[in-house]
């Protein structure tokens, strides 16, 4: 290894590269995008277990001290969803093909609901956006949910509300606990779930809510479409009878009407987990390491470089010569590309996500926060991604011994995968290659947290990526522990 580590540091070739790599990794990560954000205008309410959120409903309610319960029919659920043409993807089911005037009255707009509108019972801490709750609810496509604290979700019975299909619900508070309740007929009750949301108070607010999010629709690997939504909602068999309810938007827009013996709500917005992306706002940090695909194609040509240089100048000879176990002298080779590479990753890695994500909120972006947990592994990931990628350049240019071709070869198994899938290809088959290609490891750079019940676009775009990060940067290990042990088997078998 110190031998190794003596022909690195005396190439002065390699040392300027892995301190270009750096440079191009923090060039590009420092370069601020724009925004229109302020503190004011982007912040986002915390919710009870820390996270940012969206709380934005219209709700119809009153006060509820100590213990009680609330009983509402559902019997119609519909919607309005942006007019996009046919074939430039999916997101709202349709409730009829004819164009429609959009919420407050707004044109390109057609009736349907996105899978995850909603309307139902809620039980709240207040009126204060990111405050405690519980909600039973019915969903455009997801059936009946359970709900709370934003980042909690039970699924109940399934099926769409209409007329001919109501669903009841019900919501039941004893002491700190709610149960969430549905039933098709009002009389055989089906249990969805017992929650105990965070920190209620002796005093409530307990109502009927609606709303509907972002509707997005992926057009090509790169774009999308997106726009607000609005869901209505008729209740009636409203236990307590139909007076004494006050209606007020919860940082959003909507309204209610009476209808019979009930009420008609209208609603846009979101109760979950804030996201990043088209249904969402902003960045992630990883919005910082967009420089890292350029570095990492200096790393490889070094990598590539620090093997195949030794058959270019005609030293392998004198290299086994002097230390004839091949297979030990790779992997000197491996430790001191590895070693050097990761230290100019986390020099730059962290030097680009404490900066960048500084000058961005600066130029007006909104950053997602991530935790201090989550932005060192994301520093540390994205070094051990450009190690893990040197060593694997530097196997398959032992097996292949040029420098061209090895480069070549290594780009295309990681750097090209990555700006297929971020750029040209649609999302199922860039989801794919970023599953079995060692650009799978760019996973290591996710800082934000996919949802299941907050319908996004969930794609490297957006900076998600289809594997958790161990498993991603476990498919690159696996690719470069398989060309090393190829690299090793040829080089015992090959004349120098």
């Amino acid at each position: 290894m110190r031998s190794e580590w003596t022909k690195f540091r005396t190439i002065r070739g390699f040392v300027i590269a892995m301190i270009v790599a750096g440079g191009v990794i923090l060039g590009l990560g420092l370069t601020p995008m724009s925004g229109t954000c302020t503190e004011e205008t982007c912040r986002q309410p915390v919710g009870p277990e820390g996270e940012e959120v969206r709380d934005s409903f219209y709700l119809l309610h009153r006060s509820l001290t100590g213990d009680g319960e609330i009983t509402a029919r559902v019997t119609s659920m519909t919607g309005l969803v942006p007019d996009i043409p046919a074939g430039e993807g999916g997101g709202a089911g349709g409730a009829g093909a004819g164009r429609a005037a959009g919420p407050g009255g707004g044109a390109g707009m057609r009736p349907g609901l996105v899978p995850w509108a909603k309307a139902g019972l809620i039980i709240k801490d207040g009126t204060r956006r990111g405050s405690a709750y519980a909600a039973v609810m019915v969903t455009g496509g997801h059936g009946v949910r359970l709900q709370h604290d934003f980042v909690h979700d039970r699924a109940g019975r399934p099926g769409a509300v209409s007329a001919s299909s109501p669903r009841w619900l019900r919501l039941t508070r004893a002491g700190d606990t709610i149960t969430g309740s549905s039933s098709e007929d009002g009389v055989r009750w089906d249990t969805v779930g017992v929650v105990r949301p965070a920190g209620m108070p002796a005093t409530v607010e307990i109502g009927m809510f609606a709303t509907s999010p972002q509707f997005v629709a992926a057009t090509n690997g790169a774009g999308d479409s997106s726009g607000p939504t609005e869901v209505r909602a008729v209740f009636d068999n409203i236990s307590g009878g139909a007076s004494g309810w006050t209606g007020e938007g919860v940082g959003g827009d909507g309204g209610h009407q009476r209808t019979g013996d009930g009420f008609t709500l209208t609603g846009s917005g979101d109760i979950g987990p804030a996201v990043v992306g088209a249904a969402g706002l902003g960045v992630s940090v990883t919005q910082t390491l967009i420089g890292t695909f350029a570095g990492l194609v200096l790393v490889v040509v070094v990598g590539a470089a620090f093997m195949t240089g030794e058959y270019r100048r005609g030293m392998i000879r004198t290299t086994l010569a002097a230390g004839p176990g091949r297979g030990r002298m790779l992997l000197a080779k491996a430790a001191v590309i590895g070693a050097v590479t990761f230290v100019a990753g986390l020099v730059s890695a962290a030097t680009v996500v404490a900066v960048g994500r500084r000058l961005l909120t600066a130029h007006g972006v909104y950053v997602l926060p991530a935790t201090a947990l989550t932005e060192a592994r994301v520093i540390i990931g994205t070094a051990a991604l450009l190690a893990v990628a040197a060593v694997l350049a530097l196997a398959i240019g032992a097996m292949l011994r040029r420098s061209a071709v090895a480069i070549s070869a290594v780009v295309g198994l990681i750097v090209l995968p990555y700006l297929l899938a971020l750029t040209v290809l649609p999302v199922g088959a860039g989801q794919w290659l970023l599953r079995v290609t060692p650009a799978a490891a760019f996973a290591v750079q996710q800082s934000a947290r996919q949802f299941h019940q907050v319908e996004n676009l969930y794609t490297p775009v957006a900076g998600y990526f289809p594997l958790p990060w161990w498993a991603g940067f476990g498919v690159l290990c696996l690719w470069t522990g398989a060309a090393l042990t190829g690299a090793v088997v040829l080089l015992r078998r090959r004349d120098a």
